[in-house]
């Protein structure tokens, strides 16, 4: 398939990453829809991105919210008829969260509940619509910060980073990525876990060290594999991740 011919969701497009991958997408030509849960925010992106002469359209998503996603699936079946790229993006931390010892459950579960509960949520949703694609592609948003190995390297500068919720949501991202790579294996839908590295977004609180166009470079590249696309891999920009 050409760009022109996809389409493309990427969730929690409205700002920092996932817009930036909402533009790239469209630049490359793809038609993209952009994922929001706050219809004023999605309404601004679209008019960013439109303002460019980039083909986009917005859909109202909450992944805390099922009866949402399965809405959201529901018009893109009926204005599509089939998704080619599926880009996770949409992600939260919280401040109550931290190491171990001291992280508040709760909080914890709240980050679960959206990145890792409702990137599946989303994920089974619209995978019958991806199943209708010549070349489905879905791109998992994750982090150095989910590799187990990292966390427990001494030597890594990941190390010291102890959230244990978040760290943890990313790490069971990956295990989607993972098994549901080997699900889809006799499929042409690919899924890859991509770490778009240290973004300067509100999730970082602007601390990181890329732009969010330079963060967005590798998800883009990996949503528009070819038909030679490796699945089931955690790369980031500097290679290959170990889980």
């Amino acid at each position: 398939m050409t760009n022109a011919n996809r389409v493309a969701l990427v969730t929690g497009a409205n700002k920092g990453i996932g817009l930036e991958i909402a533009r790239q997408l469209a630049q490359a030509g793809v038609f993209v829809i952009i994922g929001a849960r706050d219809p004023a925010r999605a309404k601004a992106a679209v008019d960013d991105l439109s303002s460019q002469g980039l083909a986009v359209q917005s859909v109202e998503i909450d992944l805390d919210d099922h009866a949402s996603i399965a809405a959201a699936a529901e018009t893109i079946r009926a204005e599509h008829g089939r998704l080619d790229i599926l880009v996770n993006n949409a992600g939260i931390v919280d401040a109550e969260d931290g190491p171990p010892t001291a992280s508040s459950p709760e909080a914890a579960r709240r980050i679960m509940s959206t990145n890792f509960i409702g990137t599946l949520a989303v994920t089974q949703a619209l995978l019958p619509l991806l199943r209708q694609s010549l070349s489905g592609r879905i791109v998992n948003l994750a982090s150095s910060l989910g590799s187990l190995t990292l966390n427990g390297d001494p030597t890594s500068p990941y190390y010291s980073a102890r959230l244990i919720g978040y760290n943890a949501s990313k790490a069971a991202l990956n295990m989607l990525t993972v098994q549901l790579s080997e699900e889809l294996r006799d499929t042409p839908i690919v899924v890859n876990s991509v770490s778009p590295g240290y973004v300067k977004t509100d999730l970082t609180g602007h601390g990181g060290f890329l732009t969010p166009e330079e963060g967005a470079r590798l998800p883009v590249e990996y949503a528009l594999l070819g038909e030679d696309a490796v699945s089931g891999r955690f790369v980031e920009a500097s290679g290959e991740t170990p889980w």
